[in-house]
């Protein structure tokens, strides 16, 4: 294996601290994308941290104090007071399409669409920016 980190020390200090607050800008800059791209996403592909180790998120959007609160409660609490303005209406119309599927199914303790939650991503891909204007999956990612 190798080392792609280094030795940390974050994960340890999230697990143990009384109060866990991390920061993060909601959007990183682009050479493609004049807002940048955004830090919060529907589904990351890799996490160093879970869910259960935080406590409080910080962007220069908001603070959002997690604590106590339930999946569904934590993601909507961070798309009101983390995500940066331009994306907020894109990560809202996922999650609320999200909740109204994974409901009428029974799951929705943790509302997921696989088959839509890294179009984001692939959007950054092909096109330069996480910008999209619709989740179909069935209409190409610039449209």
């Amino acid at each position: 294996t190798r080392m792609i980190n280094g030795l940390g020390g974050s994960g340890d200090f999230l697990r143990n601290g009384y109060l866990k607050i991390m920061h993060s800008p909601s959007v990183r800059p682009s050479k493609t994308d004049p807002t940048g791209i955004t830090c919060v996403v529907p589904k990351a592909p890799h996490i160093d941290h879970t869910e259960h180790d935080l406590d409080v998120l910080v962007t220069e959007q908001g603070l959002a104090d997690l604590r106590g609160l339930a999946p569904k409660d934590r993601a909507q609490t961070i798309i009101d007071k983390c995500v940066h303005p331009e994306y907020k209406p894109i990560i809202q119309e996922y999650f609320d399409m999200a909740k109204k599927e994974c409901l009428a199914k029974g799951i929705g303790h943790e509302p997921q669409l696989f088959d839509r939650c890294f179009k984001m991503q692939q959007n950054l891909a092909q096109n330069g920016t996480m910008k999209i204007k619709n989740w179909d999956i069935n209409i190409d990612l610039c449209e």
